[in-house]
This record gives structure tokens, C-alpha cells and sequence, in this order.
């Protein structure tokens, strides 16, 4: 493995990152005992203080009980969170090869800016992909490489491995490749054989993984990529607590690749950038149990995907097919006209007359590379899969 067994991490991060001093917050010495380092209100919540006047006339001031310590600054490195991730990605070796971040979408971020000098360096993306890698780039002022994906044929939604590599290995710019397994919108993991080879060339940059949508592919189909972190020292691997876990609303993404990778995201992080009670709730959720009721919860949307959703979306009128590898939590569907050509009227028609007028959103993607004349559908609730097949069905059988 050439690119792996030398890889020079120091070679692709930034100068100034390399020499940054980072902020070193009070947390970072100490936690316990009576705190009066970081100037935090010692009566802790005052909403829920209790205040009453005494004989003089001035305030007496009883703080509340606070469980949750929230009047103090959170853990800066969430590492109860990060040591329960390893309960979840066993290969990982410990937690100093974990980050969280607020989102994946800042941990995208914080990879361009530690790795890519804004107006001379280049991100590697994957079309149809994830849209926040090229938004990333573009706000940071990092150039964008297009290697599309295998787009038709039984590879549809796999890597063009020589075109990556080809593309990757002739531009010394390059500083990321972006993987995204399951993709998004194509909803296919990618091939094991493909991401090594990509990890095994003489790319000398970053190799990326965003696994956001792991938990649901099928365990015939494959495994996190994590497994490969302690063998390939150029693999990051992203995932995250919105969609298996249903914690969209905490914002909290994981990031797995060398400690010192992980170090040089830590010291370009805010110092406090995760809440209390997003860590509290991550840490609750990755608990045994919690990570027990997280596979059950997947094992049942992939099987109304499979056993409900599919099939039911096939037989529709103007459905053509449902491409990809169905291995995330949703499925993109392919509508065409009566002469059987890939219409994005018809997609499009559907997506508008639903949000606008039936009270249910889906996602059009017409405009996506590979994906012309389709919608993305989110598996829902057993109710809601039903209401999508039951209001499609209606307004399909009204299209000549």
C-alpha cells in the first residue's frame, strides 16, 4: 500500500495550522472542586433561582439544585460521548482517534480549512454527492474537482477508480478526495475494493469516508469503513447521530481517522462548541442500550423499505425504476413520461403539487448529476409510507 505506509500527514495540513497555538480553555485544566476560573455565574440557571428580599431590602439569592451542571462550560472534548463511540466502532483503538463536531457539516469544514490554502488548493468530489462538500469549498475559496460517479449499468453509483486516482495523483492541489458510502442522493454503498485502491494509490492527500447513512445498509452489503481506520493513516471517516439515531436536532457528528489528524481538528475547533445537553444526550443514546434499540429501529425501516416502499413504489404508473443500492434510509425513484423518457416534469410536477398542496414533502433531485427525472423519499413511519404511496398513486393515474 504506497500512499498509506507513507503517508506524511504534515504534508497536507496548512503552515499556519501546523505552527497554531491553540486556546487552551479552563476545562482543559481543571473540573472539579469550587470553580472560579472561567468566570461563570456561580448561582447556576437563573431562571430557575429562587429570590427573595430580605428585612434590608436587598436580594437573597438560593440557586436551585442543577444536575446538569449547565451554568458550567461543557466538556470540551465530550470524551464520555467518545469513549461510548468505541462501544459502538469497536476497531476504533481509542478515543484519541475520535472528534465530534457540531454537525458533520463543521466537521467538512474544519477538514478544508486545516488542510486547503484558500485560493490555490482543491477538494476531490463525487457527483451525485453530497452537497455541503462543494458549499464548503466555495465559502473557504478551495477549487472543486468533478470525477463523476459510474452514472448507468450494473456499477451504477460506484467509483470510476481510475478516473479518481488519475485525477487525483496528476493535480498536487487535490488535498481531499470526498467519499460519500452510502451516498447521498444515490443511497449506495460504495465498494470496499474501490476505497482501497483509492487508499493504496500514490494519492498522497486525505481520503474521506461520510458514512452518515451506515447503520441501514444490509449486512451482506458490507460494514462501516471505520474498520480501516487503524490501518490506513490517510482515512478520515465521518458519521453522525442524526439519522439512525433520530438525533438530528443536537447536531452532533463523529469524525474517526489518526490521533493526529483528530489533534489538529481539536486545536482549530471552537473551544466549547458542543452544548451540555447535546453531550448528555449523545452520551444517553450511545449507551448499550440505547445503541441496541438504534439496530432495531433501522433493521425495521429497511425492511418497510424493502418489503413495503419498493414494491409499492414499482408498481406505481410513470415509476420506472428505483435505482441505486437502496442501502440508506431512503430510496430515489425514477418517473417517466407515457413514451418511457426520463421526465423531470413529472418529477418535478409531483414534488411541487405534494409540498404545496398534500401537506407531504419529498426531495427532488432531477437537477443532479445521474439523477434526471427523479425524487428522493424518505422511509417514514409505516403511516407515512402509506400516505406517500396512497397520494402518488392518485396523482400518477391523473398524468396521461
Amino acid at each position: 500500500m504506497p500512499a498509506a505506509s507513507s503517508f506524511d500527514i504534515k504534508r497536507i495540513i496548512r503552515p499556519n495550522i501546523l505552527k497554531l497555538e491553540p486556546y487552551r480553555c479552563a476545562r482543559d485544566d481543571y473540573s472539579e472542586g469550587i470553580l472560579l476560573d472561567a468566570n461563570e455565574n456561580s448561582y447556576g440557571p437563573v431562571h430557575q433561582a429562587r429570590i427573595t428580599q430580605s428585612n434590608a431590602g436587598s436580594s437573597l439569592i438560593e440557586a436551585q439544585p442543577d444536575s446538569q451542571q449547565l451554568h458550567r462550560y461543557p466538556d470540551p472534548m465530550g470524551l464520555r460521548v467518545k469513549q461510548r463511540i468505541l462501544q459502538l466502532r469497536p476497531s476504533i483503538p481509542s478515543v484519541n482517534n475520535v472528534f465530534l463536531g457540531v454537525g458533520s457539516d463543521e466537521v467538512i469544514d474544519l477538514l478544508v480549512r486545516i488542510t486547503c490554502q484558500p485560493g490555490r488548493d482543491s477538494i476531490l468530489v463525487t457527483p451525485p454527492t453530497y452537497g455541503m462538500y462543494k458549499v464548503v469549498a466555495s465559502i473557504n475559496d478551495v477549487g472543486i474537482v468533478k470525477v463523476p460517479l459510474i452514472v448507468e449499468g450494473e456499477d451504477i453509483f460506484q467509483l470510476d477508480v481510475d478516473a479518481v486516482i488519475q485525477s487525483a495523483c496528476s493535480d498536487e492541489t487535490v488535498k481531499i478526495i470526498w467519499l460519500c458510502s452510502p451516498g447521498n442522493p444515490t443511497g449506495t454503498r460504495l465498494n470496499e475494493a474501490d476505497v482501497r485502491r483509492v487508499l493504496e494509490s500514490d494519492y498522497r492527500g486525505l481520503v474521506v469516508v461520510d458514512e452518515a447513512y451506515v447503520d441501514f445498509v444490509r449486512a451482506d452489503r458490507g460494514e462501516s469503513y471505520a474498520k480501516l481506520v487503524a490501518e490506513y493513516p490517510n482515512l478520515f471517516v465521518m458519521q453522525t447521530m442524526s439519522k439512525s439515531f433520530g438525533l438530528a436536532g443536537i447536531r452532533l457528528g463523529i469524525g474517526m481517522g489518526s490521533p493526529e489528524l483528530v489533534q489538529y481538528l481539536n486545536n482549530t475547533k471552537a473551544p466549547y462548541s458542543l452544548s451540555t445537553l447535546a453531550l448528555d444526550v449523545a452520551k444517553e443514546a450511545l449507551s448499550t442500550e440505547g445503541i441496541a434499540k438504534m439496530r432495531q429501529v433501522a433493521a425495521s425501516l429497511c425492511q418497510q423499505r424493502d418489503e413495503f416502499l419498493i414494491p409499492e413504489l414499482r408498481a406505481l404508473p410513470h415509476v420506472a425504476a428505483i435505482i441505486g443500492g437502496n442501502d440508506a434510509n431512503f430510496v430515489l425513484c425514477r418517473f417517466v413520461d407515457s413514451n418511457g423518457r426520463v421526465s423531470n416534469e413529472i418529477a418535478k410536477g409531483l414534488y411541487t403539487e405534494m409540498a404545496e398542496n398534500r401537506g407531504l414533502v419529498v426531495r427532488y433531485r432531477g437537477g443532479d448529476y445521474g439523477c434526471e427525472g427523479c425524487l428522493r423519499i424518505t422511509v417514514g413511519t409505516i403511516e407515512e409510507n402509506r400516505v406517500v404511496i396512497d397520494t402518488m398513486r392518485t396523482l400518477l393515474a391523473a398524468i396521461p
